[in-house]
């Protein structure tokens, strides 16, 4: 792993970018998984973080050569992350949220599929859930605008070309008071400008999603009815033709029909968000499931090597 860029060295071909605000209790962990990765480029964008543990294991880091990009003030994840997209050059890029992991050699997988792919934007794939719970957790097998119209299904760490994120502008803030639904946001964009999208394949993991109690993506459900109107104001071609996507949508016909009761637009009663997070872990509307050996092994072996970088820091 290119810790940035460094004279000498091949020219990465990955990005990483890692937002990082009061994360410093993961961050080490996230480095840490991508550390058997080669040719990547791999920054993280302190976003004004104050936490003082926080704040230490960037000083650590960017003196162990990683590159930090400082923002000065708080301002979201998707200014973040367009931060990190600015500041670097490799033609893919490879979000990771700082409290995730990579799971080590995905990555090249992924790139070498773009590179099978060059029709393709995007390379996605499925993830596994661990922390309060473990699963793993599938995704769609095509880019279905009908899906995408009532849920977001899409991960947002996946890897993108770079040429296609900056010609839809990266990751855009939907309301000025929280930034929310931005990966659901760049997904709609995606379909809607019709850009290739390559599935890495069933069973195949990218990256490994933190279960927490205060995540980011929780955090939008009080504003659910205002993010729902303006993702439909900024993208009229994927919500004004519904009877278009629904009849080519891979979804089967009975989920066809039923996918915009589950997935409408009203805000919902915590009794029924557990409701859906219960079937979600059932498999009923999301893909998900047990993990399988050789998938406990590759959570493992990105948990080990989070764990030997936070080590190394640590004693620094």
């Amino acid at each position: 792993m290119n810790d940035g860029s460094s004279p000498g060295r091949e020219p990465a071909t990955v990005a990483v970018v890692i937002p990082c605000w009061n994360d410093g209790d993961f961050l080490p962990e996230a480095i840490g998984s991508l550390r058997d990765d080669e040719g990547l480029e791999c920054v993280v964008v302190d976003d004004g973080s104050t936490d003082p543990k926080t704040v230490d294991v960037l000083r650590k880091l960017e003196a162990s050569g990683v590159r930090v990009i400082r923002q000065g003030a708080n301002l979201g994840v998707s200014a973040a992350r367009n931060r990190g997209l600015a500041e670097t050059s490799a033609p893919y890029v490879f979000p990771l949220d700082a409290d995730d992991l990579a799971i080590p050699g995905a990555i090249a997988k992924m790139r070498a599929r773009l590179d099978e792919h060059p029709e393709a934007a995007v390379c996605y794939g499925d993830s596994i859930d661990f922390g309060i719970h473990e699963l793993v957790r599938a995704v769609p097998a095509t880019l279905d605008p009908y899906r995408l119209r009532y849920a977001n299904e899409y991960p947002m760490t996946a890897l993108y070309r770079r040429s296609a994120l900056e010609q839809l502008g990266g990751w855009q803030r939907l309301l000025p008071e929280i930034d929310s639904r931005q990966d659901w946001n760049l997904w709609l964009s995606l379909a809607e400008s019709g850009a290739g999208a390559v599935y890495a394949g069933e069973g195949f993991l990218t990256h490994a999603y933190r279960t927490q109690a205060a995540r980011l993506s929780s955090r939008g459900r009080a504003h659910h009815r205002r993010l729902s109107d303006a993702l439909a104001a900024q993208h009229p071609g994927v919500f004004t033709q519904v009877r278009l996507h629904r009849r080519r949508s891979s979804l089967s016909r009975p989920r066809r029909i039923l996918y915009p009761f589950v997935y409408g637009r009203r805000r919902r009663s915590s009794l029924e968000l557990r409701a859906k997070v219960a079937l979600d872990r059932l498999g009923i509307w999301t893909l998900t499931g047990e993990m399988t050996e050789e998938q406990r092994r590759q959570l493992a072996r990105a948990l080990a090597a989070g764990a030997a970088e936070a080590r190394r820091l640590a004693s620094m």
